[in-house]
């Protein structure tokens, strides 16, 4: 039964154009949601909603987790910084995305949700391989001793985006994140040259900066 609600979330998904590149679609079909929710929660796995995991905090709507991973378009063996990783489902998806060559660091700020998430991305095989990295952290400051990344992808509503965010991108990297009732995708031009797209209408948990 579980099988056919997840072909028909992932065809709902591209037939309302949310889903469009074949290696992201191809994620969502590799990575299980279910994997990444609570026990209790497995039946609901493929419902188009967001489901709580506990304090506070939830896993993502399937449908904004894929607009926002097409907006990202991380491609193989790039290098990505997932703030406010939580559950670990989108920090695994990219996994599958950028591949063997690729690296992709979770970031998340709450202990019992960072063992959670780190312990769900281990079901597959992107930690051994060294593909991810789930780190405890304050997600809001990035990773400076990673730094600089191809994309980075936040899954928690910002106050304004953070500077040094903006610094830890690549020319040419995106950045795709959350603020002030907005997904934003903010792509480097140059050093100090951004062009900002604003794709208004979405609701996040707030961004845990303590």
């Amino acid at each position: 039964m579980f099988a056919s609600e997840k072909e028909k979330l992932i065809r709902e998904l591209i037939g309302k154009g949310y889903l469009k590149t074949p290696a992201i679609i191809d994620a969502f079909k590799k990575i299980d949601r279910a994997d990444f929710v609570p026990p209790n929660l497995k039946p609901e796995a493929y419902i188009n909603e967001p489901l709580p995991i506990g304090f506070g905090q939830t896993i993502s709507q399937p449908l904004t987790v894929a607009f926002m991973l097409e907006l990202l378009k991380p491609r193989l063996g790039q290098k990505i910084l997932d703030i406010g990783s939580g559950s670990g489902w989108q920090t695994a998806l990219l996994a599958q995305i950028v591949g063997e060559k690729g690296k992709v660091f979770g970031v998340e700020i709450i202990p019992e949700l960072y063992e959670f998430g780190e312990k769900n991305v281990a079901k597959y095989d992107f930690i051994k391989s060294g593909i991810v990295k789930v780190i405890l952290s304050n997600g809001s400051v990035g990773l400076e001793n990673e730094a600089p990344f191809d994309g980075i992808i936040a899954g928690a509503m910002a106050e304004k985006i953070p500077k040094t965010l903006r610094r830890q991108l690549k020319v040419g990297g995106k950045m795709v994140i959350p603020a002030r009732g907005s997904v934003w995708l903010i792509i480097k031009k140059a050093e100090n040259e951004f062009e900002e797209y604003e794709y208004p209408g979405f609701a996040f948990v707030p961004l845990v900066e303590r």
